[in-house]
């Protein structure tokens, strides 16, 4: 099951030094498990546990049901309600009932969103902390399910990740993101390719009337509606032609508001789509899209749950034969396959996680099978978007595994004056640098903001020598199509640090080796003496400390063959600008 380092003499002395990675994952060897706290939600400047809103919902609820029992008294009620009965009668009716293609459809729309919601609560674990400013300095976020963070030492973004339950999270271990993310982004691709058919197939036929509201009537129907569910006296079904105005409201907001909000700030989340859009990535920030995205995801859990309750409560026979079966009728022709894909969705709930741990490699390709093709694509968006001195973060999280060896405590001790940086492999002219030959070289300087994987960002002035000039340089060959970049640290758990990026995107306008940030020396936190930056990929990817650059045709005979570090032993992707 282990990938043992492959490396052939030609390469740099570092990539001796690369680990082999384990096609599983092994939890003696995985980040140890630290709970989080129950989440809470700002108010001013009180944090409330969310765990209020189970008695406050009850409280409502209790007081919902009386005040609309009481409301039906009213003569003034009762004529509302008879005028406005819960169905807008100017709306169209629906001819077809529930043709077998949107019975489909909602199983595979079911099917699929447990694999979301999952991954995503696994996804949000890995940063429990959501901001509604550009960066995200501790104390200013809106909610969070961890702690708040430690003063007096080293806090970084992998420390402050938590534990999901593997019942819950998509594989319910601590900073499994790399897995989570495969699971989010392929299932949200076939989700994605769902509804549009969805789409087109409701506005080819009359599906459409059952969802769109037609008139204003809607209005009053849907209070009317409300009423009547709240009294407890719940109005007449007629969906099988038409929903109710309440239900017409509550799936038009679901599949035409939040659906599509949820995928535009799902990509607006990330650097290559985020950087390439200017003005609009600037506003809407990827806090700012985290937080609505959110948002979005919360209303879809409380519709399901909801939606969930109401097709028991109201009438489980009839919404199973129309939903299931197809048919209008009084039988229970429906429950046989209803309780059939409700197997179907607790046999995958159930072996999801487990399969991932132990098949950590399969998900990992598997993924880039299906989404990888659209993050290489992303890659040749050119990452122009640059802030100003104002943007720049009062906070930029560390993280990473700091590099511990007497060689580097040396260079330390000695400002780096000793630091020579190596550039050959499939070069013209192997050349060795010193700091301040690199620092004598032309200088770019830019504002731009960082896109760590596990969720967070922060905006940073880096200054440094642009990549293309050190290529400009040396010359790669044409046979060299990849740039790794071995870092002076090891990684989280043994061999060295190090990482690989297509030759054509060291070219990018933005692509430096950094020796600045924020108008002073990269401090050894953040990468000293040089790290890269690449606007267009995650920060994972921007390796620190960097010891080392080879040109490569390929990457498969280094480490495990991934293309880098995380990519072997986190099952990441080694394109990563989505």
């Amino acid at each position: 099951m282990t990938n043992p380092p492959r490396v052939t003499p030609h390469h740099d002395p570092l990539a001796a030094t690369l680990s082999a990675a384990d096609d599983r994952v092994l939890l003696s060897h995985w980040l140890p498990p630290q709970e989080g706290i129950v989440p809470r939600i700002r108010v001013g400047q009180r944090w409330i546990s969310v765990l209020w809103a189970l008695p406050l919902g009850f409280a409502a609820l209790i007081l919902a049901i009386t005040v609309a029992q009481s409301l039906r008294e009213y003569p003034e009620v009762k004529a509302f309600i008879t005028r406005y009965s819960g169905i807008a009668q100017a709306a169209p009716s629906v001819d077809s009932g529930f043709p077998w293609w949107l019975r489909a459809q909602h199983f595979l729309n079911m099917f699929f969103m447990m694999f979301i919601i999952r991954a995503g609560i696994q996804i949000l674990a890995d940063h429990p902390r959501l901001y509604w400013k550009r960066d995200c300095t501790p104390g200013t976020d809106w909610f969070r399910f961890q702690h708040p963070v430690p003063t007096g030492r080293v806090w970084t973004a992998k420390d402050d990740s938590v534990t999901i339950p593997g019942w819950l999270g998509i594989p319910g271990i601590r900073h499994s993101i790399g897995l989570a993310r495969w699971w989010h982004f392929s299932v949200n691709l076939l989700w994605t390719v769902n509804g549009i058919t969805f789409y087109a197939l409701i506005f080819s036929t009359d599906q459409w009337r059952r969802l769109v509201p037609l008139t204003w009537e809607v209005f009053p129907n849907a209070a009317s509606t409300a009423i009547q569910y709240a009294s407890l006296n719940f109005p007449i079904d007629h969906s099988w032609t038409r929903y109710n105005a309440l239900q017409q409201l509550t799936y038009f907001i679901t599949v035409f508001v939040a659906a599509p909000v949820s995928i535009a700030t799902g990509l607006l989340q990330r650097p290559a789509i985020s950087n390439r859009l200017g003005w609009t990535g600037r506003v809407l920030n990827r806090q700012v899209a985290r937080s609505i995205h959110f948002v979005s995801f919360s209303w879809f859990v409380l519709f399901i749950l909801a939606h969930g309750i109401m097709v028991f409560v109201t009438s489980l026979r009839e919404n199973t034969n129309h939903m299931f079966a197809g048919v209008e009728s009084n039988s229970w022709i429906g429950l046989l396959p209803f309780i059939l894909a409700m197997v179907v969705v607790g046999v995958a709930w159930a072996v999801a996680s487990p399969l991932t741990l132990r098949r950590a490699r399969l998900v990992q390709h598997t993924g880039k099978f299906m989404v990888g093709w659209i993050k290489g694509l992303a890659e040749w968006w050119d990452p122009r978007s640059e802030l100003t001195e104002k943007d720049i973060s009062p906070y930029f999280w560390p993280n990473g595994t700091m590099p511990n060896s007497a060689e580097f405590d040396g260079l330390v001790d000695n400002k780096f004056a000793q630091y020579r940086l190596r550039v050959g492999g499939l070069v013209e002219h192997a050349q060795e640098f010193s700091l301040a030959d690199i620092k004598a070289m032309p200088k770019q300087e830019q504002i731009t903001t960082h896109f760590c994987i596990q969720g967070w960002s922060g905006v940073a002035k880096w200054g440094g020598v642009p990549m293309r000039h050190i290529l400009d340089l040396v010359k790669p060959t044409a046979d060299a199509h990849y740039a790794v970049f071995y870092s002076l640290a090891d990684g989280g758990e043994s061999g060295r640090y190090y990482d690989a990026h297509k030759v054509h995107n060291m070219r990018h306008e933005l692509t430096i080796l950094a020796y600045e940030m924020n108008g002073e020396p990269v401090s050894v936190l953040h990468g000293a003496p040089l790290r890269l930056r690449c606007e267009n990929e995650l920060g994972f990817k921007m390796v620190k400390w960097v010891a080392a650059i080879e040109f490569v045709h390929d990457f498969a005979d280094l480490g495990a063959g991934q293309g880098g570090y995380n990519e072997d032993h986190e099952f990441y992707g080694y394109r990563m600008p989505i």
